[in-house]
């Protein structure tokens, strides 16, 4: 089916739509910009996914597909978080990297979903290149999919989280379509961080999952859900700011670039953290009518086996870049804590185990816990009670750049194996340790490959692989009597 060569070559598939034409190299055949459902625009505006027509003759796969409407990430995120731009309206593609040499049997696949708050990213983006996962026996598959307004608006007329439908329709095909690239259907690992592994937790809670997925990989994934009073704020305030109705039809007559213009300045300051107007799921009786977590607490997903965790310090994406951090005082803290519920008990607790923290570094760490690390495995417990295997990790390296820490996606480097891509070394530095991410990345692939990540299920013991370049030790229910200080009722 191909050539080997070290030296760049061409190599075809033909899918059920037509044939499309890749490159390959390194051993790794690699197939951009493949679509799975039809452009979004035009009639098919704010609409669900449809389906590809076919096309005759030979797709070109060679460059990277069209990228959603987007600006890039503001300030000082925009030199650590980058964004690939690729103008056209066929959006909705997959990336996909298969091993040249696969044999017969077809192999494991790792389906990924790239974060963003649901407004940024794309499969484009360097650090998403899967050439390692291919080099290691499993086929790697990256989603375009809609974002911002087109994607997670709440408009009247209009269906509600559009660019989870789109990963939906992205897993459907997958299923139809995987086999022409040497990939296992029966053996797909749905995996996401952040906003995407946001949207892998509501498929994962989703009826039809176990369809569609055989493992899922949640990496510093928010379990949450809105209701649409309150997930609709950010598209009121757009209508507004527009002058347009907040309607299908009235934001159909906003060009693309004029939307994402209008939510740039919508958003203006607001952080996943600190709060203020941005995109979320939808809960809504068709795709998301639970929470993700509430959901998977009640037992959904649960003869899925999950692989889950998070950063130890998410906060500092936002906080250290932004100078946010050293601008915290200690009343912030406590009006931060009265209005989400922590106790005052808590907050001792967290300030003992850090002497000399600053209330900054307090506001970050409390945070971290109530928005990932506690639910997280708040649901690790669930399945543990329902017999569903479900491992736990945290990342724990702190990167030396601007004095980032274990941060919000500093791992993303070490999973895909490619420190040295620019991604990477924008948050990670040009020196973080090859060891540790032989050891991550090689935990990803045999979890897709076999289920088993390397190390002891959830269990009463609560163990947790956390990957700290030193040793990367499991550790036995690492800081629980905070987890408990904020679990408690």
């Amino acid at each position: 089916m191909s050539a080997q060569s070290e030296t760049v070559g061409r190599v075809q598939v033909v899918t059920s739509h037509g044939a499309v034409e890749g490159t390959v190299a390194h051993g790794v055949e690699r197939f951009l910009g493949v679509p799975y459902a039809a452009p979004p625009f035009g009639a098919r505006r704010f609409a669900p996914p449809r389906p590809v027509e076919p096309w005759d003759g030979v797709r070109d796969a060679t460059r990277h597909g069209a990228t959603a409407p987007q600006s890039p990430y503001p300030g000082a995120l925009g030199a650590l978080l980058p964004t690939a731009t690729v103008l056209g309206e066929d959006v909705l593609h997959v990336n996909v990297f298969t091993p040249a040499d696969r044999g017969a049997d077809l192999l494991p696949v790792v389906v990924w979903v790239h974060g963003g708050s649901l407004a940024h990213g794309s499969n484009a983006l360097a650090g998403y290149d899967g050439t390692r996962f291919a080099q290691d026996g499993v086929v790697l598959v990256g989603v375009n999919y809609r974002l911002g307004a087109e994607g997670f608006s709440v408009l009247d007329g209009a269906p509600r989280n559009l660019g989870l439908a789109d990963q939906l329709a992205a897993l459907r095909w997958v299923q139809d379509e995987v086999a022409a690239f040497g990939g296992d259907p029966r053996r797909v690992t749905l995996a996401g961080q952040s906003a995407g592994g946001n949207t892998v937790s509501a498929i994962l809670a989703h009826p039809s999952a176990p369809d569609l997925v055989a493992r899922a990989i949640v990496q510093s994934g928010p379990l949450s859900a809105q209701p649409a009073a309150r997930a609709g704020r950010i598209t009121r305030a757009m209508g507004k700011d527009l002058g347009v109705p907040t309607t299908r039809a009235g934001f159909a007559t906003v060009l693309p670039e004029a939307l994402v213009a209008s939510q740039d300045r919508v958003t203006a300051g607001a952080t996943p953290l600190t709060g203020g107007p941005g995109f979320a799921l939808v809960l809504d009786d068709d795709l998301v009518p639970r929470t993700p977590q509430d959901a998977l607490v009640a037992g959904a997903g649960s003869t899925i086996p999950l692989l889950i965790g998070a950063t130890t310090e998410e906060y500092r994406l936002w906080f250290v870049p932004t100078g946010l951090l050293g601008r915290f005082r200690w009343w912030h803290l406590a009006v931060a804590r009265r209005k989400v519920g922590i106790s005052a008990r808590a907050v001792r607790l967290f300030r003992r185990n850090r002497p000399g923290a600053t209330a900054g570094e307090l506001l970050g760490a409390l945070a971290t816990d109530v928005l990932l690390r506690v639910p997280l495995q708040q649901v690790a417990d669930a399945r543990r009670s329902a017999g569903a295997e479900t491992f736990v990790y945290e990342f724990a390296w702190r990167s030396p750049v601007q004095d980032l820490g274990a941060a919000h996606a500093v791992e993303l480097g070490f999973v895909f194996d490619g420190l040295a891509t620019t991604d990477s070394v924008a948050l990670a530095g040009p020196d973080a340790p090859q060891s540790l991410a032989t050891a991550m990345h090689g935990a990803w692939v045999a979890f897709a490959t076999s289920g088993d990540p390397g190390w002891q299920r959830w269990d009463e013991t609560r163990p947790v692989r956390v990957f700290d370049g030193e040793g990367d030790p499991v550790v036995l229910a690492p800081r629980d009597d905070e987890r408990a200080a904020l679990d408690a009722p």
